[in-house]
């Protein structure tokens, strides 16, 4: 037997895993957020596109047991059809301390970012600041991600590296401060620093009155805010002489609007079948065109 025969001798099918990470997405493509989506679709723009498809089987199998994120690392273990896991590690260079610090003081001077982050989303216009700020949220190249897994397969990804991007990307649908995480950032942290700069630059938010010693003996009413007035109140407004050249400004330039497609003022009626004769027939849809093309001008 040869070596590459022997090396692949004991390479077939993956062993049945109890309580696997088991992908949410039972058929179509995997990913719901914009995070996760562009994540995949970055990767697939690197020429990975059929090589990824070869893990996802593996995902909705359930043959990750075991995913880690990490700053700049991220750890898995696939079963595959040997009785040990395989190793898989996927490597993305966090950013530096002073990059960090760049990025939070640009999100901390936008009160539309802060609000957004600290109510747990990460709106699309975020890509667009990391990449003004010179730190790209996703790899630019392909060369930028460290591959690695210990199976036979000499392919780059391997079906278990491509079952833990699939995995990876789902993570980043539950969480989606588990791809700040990645790049150098953990949640509390990043929320702790963006209180911290909006206060330092705009005040200390106004305390929450307190109800006096003499008032009458009422039930209390639970009056904390709640939803966006919950995250907005740790937010304290900036000086309307600051801010007024800009208050009506988006946080990032936004896209050009999508061509519209002309269409005639009967459209509707055109897609729909004749009236029943009970209701006036085919003489009620004339007579409905020529009031639709008299009101449409």
């Amino acid at each position: 037997m040869s070596e590459s025969s022997s090396r692949f001798a004991d390479y077939g099918r993956p062993r049945r895993v109890e309580g696997g990470l088991r992908a949410r997405s039972t058929r179509g493509a995997i990913g719901q957020s914009w995070w996760s989506r562009r994540f995949l679709e970055v990767l697939e723009s690197f020429a990975l596109g059929t090589r990824l498809t070869r893990g996802r089987s593996y995902a909705r199998a359930g043959q990750v047991v075991r995913l880690e994120i990490a700053p700049g690392v991220v750890h898995a273990a696939v079963q595959g059809s040997r009785p040990r896991p395989y190793d898989v590690h996927i490597g993305l260079a966090a950013f530096p301390a002073e990059l960090w610090d760049r990025v939070e003081g640009e999100l901390a001077a936008q009160a539309f970012f802060s609000a957004r982050l600290l109510a747990g989303d990460l709106p699309s216009e975020l890509e667009e600041l990391f990449i003004t700020v010179g730190a790209p949220l996703f790899p630019t190249g392909i060369d930028e991600l460290e591959q690695r897994c210990n199976c036979p397969d000499f392919a780059v990804p391997c079906k278990h590296l491509a079952a833990t991007f699939y995995l990876l990307a789902e993570a980043f649908d539950a969480d989606p401060f588990e791809l700040l995480h990645w790049r150098g950032r953990g949640r509390t942290e990043l929320l702790d620093r963006l209180r911290a700069l909006r206060a330092s630059t705009t005040g200390a938010p106004a305390p929450i009155p307190s109800v006096a010693d003499d008032a009458p003996d009422v039930e209390p009413v639970d009056a904390s805010p709640a939803g966006a007035a919950r995250v907005l109140a740790t937010l304290p407004p900036s000086p309307l002489a600051e801010a007024v050249d800009r208050f009506w400004s988006p946080p990032v330039p936004l896209p050009d609007r999508p061509p519209t497609l002309a269409t005639g003022p009967d459209l509707l009626l055109r897609q729909l079948g004749p009236p029943a004769p009970a209701i006036g027939g085919p003489g009620l849809l004339e007579r409905l065109r020529r009031a639709y093309r008299a009101f449409g001008g």
